[in-house]
């Protein structure tokens, strides 16, 4: 699969960069989502920021098996 991903354009640093976004997302949509809770309920902007959240480790995960990938194919 990250041969597939790597053949595709899809470098390490996209993923990377991926990781980071998600992270900042994660801190907007959760203060987003505080500002628009009616009542102040910070439970749900609470798991939307968790939600987006879980993007992160995913997005450096794949970063560090295209690195590991374009090192080999060095």
């Amino acid at each position: 699969m990250v041969k597939m991903l790597h053949e595709k354009g899809l470098r390490s640093e996209h993923a990377y960069c991926a990781g980071a976004a998600s992270i900042g997302l994660s801190i907007l949509s959760w203060a987003g989502s505080l500002k628009a809770e009616p009542g102040g309920d910070l439970s749900r902007a609470d798991r939307w920021g968790i939600f987006v959240g879980e993007w992160a480790p995913t997005f450096f995960a794949l970063g560090l098996a295209l690195a590991n990938y374009e090192f080999a194919e060095k």
